[in-house]
């Protein structure tokens, strides 16, 4: 609808129905996605000892790679609330991290050691829909994507898993806090009425 040259898009609240869409788009797409690039990264890294290797692959190019195939989704998005962007991140980094759960699980990790990875991509994500419903996704995707490679190192370097579980709580605090920043407002710098 056009009035006095402005473009009124209604505001738009995601039912069950979308909100399930978003959840399993952290598996439709997102994981794909990662996979896929991650081979090329793999590629970069694999001239170097095998813990450097895993270190680069894992470490560096894993948490750039997973925090923007997280958001993908949420870029398209018009009329939206900044509360339903940021609910529909949480659920496509839910969809992700229980998709990595079981790929971990079933290789062999330990349960306990892969759950609360769930949380944290659900988390971290959810940082990075704050960014893109204010307006300022790139600064919020470097917050994710920096909680993210501080949680990948920790992981990777054994003795140091209290930094880990730091960052993880952490995380899920800014994802609280940011979520009860958010409003009924539409998203983003467009407004709409």
């Amino acid at each position: 609808m056009v009035n006095d040259n402005k473009i009124i898009i209604p505001l738009h609240k995601p039912g069950l129905k979308e909100k399930s869409f978003f959840l399993l788009s952290g598996i439709i797409v997102s994981i794909p996605i990662t996979f896929f690039v991650n081979i090329f990264s793999s590629h970069l890294c694999f001239l170097l000892p095998v813990f450097y290797s895993e270190l680069c692959a894992v470490g560096i190019f894993a948490p750039f790679i997973e925090e923007f195939s997280k958001a993908y989704p949420l870029f398209y998005r018009h009329g939206e609330t900044e509360k339903s962007i940021f609910i529909l991140g949480f659920l496509v980094g839910m969809g992700f991290g229980i998709t990595e759960f079981f790929f971990y699980v079933f290789g062999g990790a330990p349960v306990y050691i892969r759950l609360p990875g769930i949380f944290f991509h659900a988390a971290s994500t959810s940082i990075t829909a704050y960014g893109i419903a204010k307006d300022r996704a790139i600064p919020f995707y470097l917050l994710a994507t920096a909680l993210h490679l501080s949680f990948n190192f920790s992981t990777l370097l054994g003795p140091f898993w209290l930094i880990g579980g730091s960052v993880f709580l952490i995380t899920l605090f800014l994802s609280w806090h940011l979520y009860h920043k958010t409003s009924e407002r539409s998203a983003g710098s467009i407004q709409f009425t």
